[in-house]
């Protein structure tokens, strides 16, 4: 299996793809902590863990699969590298107290605490007044794999986090991509700051249209420095790209990435949620050519599907939702239009969102369960187009879809 890095597009034949279940950091949440850690409800997980499963065992039916706490707990059996992660997890002097430990801690024990959170030690009067629980904080969104690095090309982009409690997500990222044996690549690091303004970027906004077409959102986690710093990047390299960038509504949260309201589904085909894509006179689209190491054009589109189009890249929009407004808004909130594509039109997403799902059919996919694909009964390989629906009740109230839940590492490329 190739794990060398090659994403040029977002739906080639998928190879290989790095996906974490749900696990004791979701667990490691209350209702008072939720929205600090970015949900709006907090998570049953034997049910999270359940509807995940499915999700990886179709992953595993067309593709390598890794689990990142295993890659985690690898790249820490390296003494440099466990020492590297760690101080750049944390900092203060509360943290230094327990480095030691952390150094001589088993690499599995350590991976499980780096994600699901070390609980401070009641050893003293102030350890048992203290408000917080924990002395390293459950990383409580990592099952959302897509957002702290991003494929590109042979590259991988270490995002710029606008959430606090995510950033060590792209540390744990970086450490992996630049020393696990498995993978071949370089790592992207863009600088924190550009003009003195912060850089934010993050993977649900980053999406590989086709090898010189990036499509990117702007909106609450990921800013107009963020993007003009990967601009730079391929000035700077001088790589010819065109950036497509659509500005997003700050809220609802539901409205966080460009994959909540845009996802590619075939060569021909994308899914788009209307009310934000198509109907608002508000959010600018704007494409910026690069090439021979400088901004050729900068200029407003009508909205991504004409900028494409100008690009000779041809797609009909699948509606999220359906015709009808109502629904429309209720299926994107439960990550209606977020779809992973692993192969030219074969894609998952949740069942759960049966207008949505009435669309694909319409549009010519047929319609396939997870659980029939992972029991053997079906197989997308039967299929000249298929939409494999994930049962996604509980992993929906996360605030993320299918899209969300990946991170490629390869794909074939597509002949377009």
């Amino acid at each position: 299996m190739n794990n060398t890095v090659n994403i040029t597009s977002e739906i080639g034949k998928l190879n290989t793809v790095i996906i974490h279940t749900p696990g004791q950091e979701v667990e490691n949440m209350t209702p008072a902590n939720a929205e600090k850690a970015l949900y709006s409800d907090i998570l049953n997980l034997p049910i999270s863990k359940k509807e995940h499963s499915f999700f990886e065992g179709v992953l595993s039916k067309v593709a390598k699969t890794y689990q990142l706490k295993d890659l985690l707990v690898d790249v820490l059996n390296n003494e440099s590298v466990r020492k590297e992660l760690v101080e750049s997890l944390y900092v203060g002097g509360e943290f230094k107290k327990i480095l030691p430990e952390l150094y001589k801690m088993d690499s599995k024990i350590l991976g499980g605490k780096i994600i699901e959170g070390l609980e401070i030690v009641n050893d003293s009067l102030t350890n048992f007044l203290k408000s917080q629980r924990y002395r390293i904080q459950p990383l409580h969104n990592f099952f959302f794999m897509r957002d702290a690095s991003v494929s590109i090309g042979n590259d991988v982009l270490i995002s710029k986090m606008a959430g606090l409690v995510r950033r060590p997500e792209t540390s744990i990222m970086k450490v992996i991509f630049e020393n696990h044996p498995a993978f071949n690549t370089n790592t992207i690091n863009i600088p924190s700051e550009i003009n003195s303004k912060q850089t934010l970027i993050e993977g649900g906004d980053v999406h590989i249209a086709r090898e010189d077409i990036l499509l990117i959102g702007m909106g609450a986690r990921t800013n107009s420095q963020g993007i003009d710093s990967l601009v730079d990047y391929y000035k700077n390299i001088n790589e010819e790209k065109h950036f497509v960038i659509q500005e997003l509504p700050l809220t609802p949260e539901s409205f966080i990435h460009l994959d909540m309201v845009f996802t590619l589904l075939d060569k021909d085909k994308c899914m788009v949620y209307e009310p934000v894509m198509f109907n608002s006179s508000e959010l600018k689209t704007i494409h910026i050519h690069v090439k021979d190491g400088k901004i050729k054009s900068i200029s407003e589109r009508k909205n991504i599907i004409a900028a494409l189009e100008e690009l000779n890249m041809h797609l009909t929009p699948v509606i999220c939702g359906g015709a009808d407004e109502w629904n429309q808004e209720r299926e994107q909130w439960h990550s209606g239009a977020n779809f992973f594509s692993f192969a030219p039109g074969k894609v998952l997403g949740y069942a759960r969102n049966v207008n949505t799902v009435e669309q694909m059919n319409n549009a010519g996919f047929d319609i396939i369960t997870a659980a029939d694909v992972v029991s053997g009964k079906d197989h997308p390989d039967k299929h000249n187009k298929c939409f494999v629906t994930v049962e996604g009740s509980e992993l929906a109230r996360g605030g993320g879809g299918a899209r969300c839940m990946t991170m490629p590492v390869n794909r074939e490329n597509v002949n377009w």
